[in-house]
């Protein structure tokens, strides 16, 4: 029936207010879905084995996560390994989903990368690395963070050449740059064992944040705008430095945590100075972690685990290893039955389940989880 606009068609109707809320409501969502929306999000991810996607599978290295039942939880593989070191999802792959990315950012190290870049970001994280070249080194290959923004140089240049300064800079500007390091930094100055030369601890921390601060300015000079900087977790706590500190179930080691807090508060002083210094043209969010890990690890059980001191796959006690012989799907004594009860995937590594509360705070929380802003937040943020 044609829509009839004369002036007496309207004479007897009576514009009730929940009617006039009605299209008024309606106007609204005409006009939401004329909006364009963001449709996909570009991420560079720089870290160690928290978020490496396979980088580690295409070197010489003993820092490996390419045999089962390392990814049985993944279901892109179908449960076969990919290199992530944890059963299922990084936090770094749960952040995109959770803001909407349709894939993840494949490893830098893989074949025909460059292409992706300009659309979902690529990953450059290598397990067993640090801020500092040596860490790691006895693990052979690793991937220093260094070397990792040097990669994402070649990738920066790789976008030039196909969409021009100009381009690659707009498409900088709006990606998001997270950093998940320094962990290895600090187990590696905790192990006498590895024959590092001591520092006192506040020397060796003021190393780990000169050296990152260097790196920070130099994806500040490259275009990153939008920068996640993920504090180092309660290391004191993980099966690994328990058990080499014969702690017994529920303690952790005061010392390698409290190495780990100073630490931090340096880290957002950083950030803090870094934002007042290059703001408002970019921002620096710090991703307190070790708040968001211990509050887990204290009130396990209210967050659906029941084991929150053992790993689920490899031994409480070394050579921690993490295998399953035979077929990926069929169970085996070395993991834990049900994965998604357990903190500690192994000796080093949260499960899946664990990397999903972690990862929706850091997106979400409030400032005592993520300063000065949440990654939700940040995404979002435009600049002028």
């Amino acid at each position: 029936m044609a829509l009839q606009c004369k002036m007496g068609t309207f004479d007897n109707v009576v514009f009730k207010p929940f009617s006039l809320l009605i299209l008024i409501l309606l106007s609204f969502q005409l006009h939401a879905d004329a909006v364009p929306r963001l449709s996909n999000f570009t991420t560079f991810v720089f870290g160690d084995s928290l978020v490496d996607a396979g980088n580690n599978d295409y070197i010489f290295t003993l820092a490996k996560a390419d045999s089962p039942p390392y990814g049985i939880d993944f279901k892109p593989s179908g449960g076969k390994p990919t290199g992530r070191f944890t059963n299922g999802r990084t936090i770094a792959d749960i952040v995109g989903q959770t803001l909407g990315a349709k894939s993840y950012p494949p490893p830098y190290l893989a074949p025909n990368t460059e292409a992706e870049a300009s659309l979902k970001g690529i990953n450059y994280a290598s397990g067993a690395s640090g801020i500092m070249d040596r860490t790691g080194f006895f693990f052979i290959g690793r991937i220093p963070l260094g070397e990792q923004v040097n990669n994402f140089e070649q990738s920066r240049n790789y976008m030039v050449n196909a969409m021009g300064e100009n381009g690659t800079r707009e498409v900088l500007k709006k990606a998001v740059f997270s950093l998940t390091i320094g962990s290895n930094d600090i187990l590696n100055y905790v192990q006498p064992f590895l024959g590092h030369e001591k520092l006192f601890p506040t020397t060796f921390l003021d190393f780990m944040i000169s050296n990152l601060t260097l790196q920070l300015e130099r994806l500040h000079e490259m275009g990153a705008r939008k920068l996640i900087v993920v504090g180092v977790g309660p290391l004191g706590c993980i099966p690994f430095v328990r058990a080499f500190n014969l702690l017994p179930s529920g303690k952790c080691s005061s010392a390698v945590n409290a190495l780990i807090r100073a630490y931090n508060q340096r880290l957002k002083a950083l950030l803090n100075r870094l934002n007042q210094e290059m703001g408002p043209d970019a921002i620096f969010v710090f991703a307190n972690s070790y708040d968001v890990f211990m509050d887990i690890l204290t009130k396990y059980r209210r967050f659906g685990f029941e084991n929150a001191d053992e790993p689920c796959c490899g031994g409480y006690f070394p050579p921690f290893v993490c295998f399953k012989s035979g077929n990926a799907n069929t169970s085996a004594p070395a993991l834990c039955e049900d994965r998604s009860k357990y903190v500690f995937w192994d000796a080093y590594h949260p499960t899946e389940a664990a990397n999903v509360i972690i990862a929706k705070q850091l997106v979400d929380g409030d400032e005592s989880v993520s300063f000065p802003i949440n990654i939700r937040k940040l995404y979002f943020y435009n600049y002028n």
